[in-house]
């Protein structure tokens, strides 16, 4: 669970959809502590959208083995052949005080698959949070992206951050795209040829 304070949703939705444009399904709202919430794809398959668990572990590991090295060098920005259990573990046991994870598991095999994770690392100093998200291969193009992206730059304001951040290879164009849709303001790194550093000011 995130440590958010209360927030009355008296009558929040059942489901999240993909469906409304991009202008509606950005808007800014308030982030719920999140349990559960269920998320409806167009083509009728539906993720459950939830914190990280410390039970995770070997779901999140199974998800990095079907990830292409493409993938892992775009999340990572460096190769990996696989994900570490202790780096799992420490991925799966958060401090919710200065971070948040957010999975989409498919439920619909056993045991439940990780598709998507979203996170961010708050920097109480800088009074900012850098971000990471990953979707799987076969479930991208589909607005999972877009819908964590959304959930983390809501719980940053929420938390009342001045700023959301992260690293982005420029080859990786789908992410660069989605975050110029979200109003991030792109710079190019000096000293890490290839890289872009992506930004929104959140006040």
């Amino acid at each position: 669970m995130l440590s958010l304070p209360a927030i009355d949703f008296s009558t929040p939705p059942d489901e999240a959809s993909l469906r409304p444009p991009a202008r509606e399904r950005f808007a800014p709202r308030l982030v719920r502590a999140i349990s559960g919430e269920l998320v409806s794809i167009q083509d009728g398959r539906k993720l459950h959208l939830r914190s990280i668990a410390p039970n995770d572990i070997e779901s999140l590991q199974r998800c990095f083995l079907r990830l292409s090295p493409e993938d892992v060098r775009r999340r990572f920005l460096h190769a990996m052949s696989e994900l570490p259990t202790p780096m799992a573990q420490r991925l799966c046991q958060i401090d919710s005080t200065i971070e948040t994870a957010l999975v989409l598991v498919d439920e619909t095999v056993v045991p439940g698959e990780i598709r998507g994770v979203g996170r961010i690392y708050v920097d109480q100093a800088a009074d900012s949070a850098e971000f990471s998200v990953l979707v799987e291969k076969n479930w991208t193009r589909l607005g999972l992206g877009a819908l964590l992206m959304q959930r983390l730059v809501d719980d940053c304001r929420h938390r009342g951050l001045a700023e959301i951040w992260g690293y982005v290879l420029l080859e990786n164009r789908p992410m660069l795209d989605l975050c110029k849709t979200l109003g991030f303001v792109r710079r190019r790194m000096d000293n890490e040829p290839g890289v872009a550093q992506i930004t929104l000011r959140l006040v």
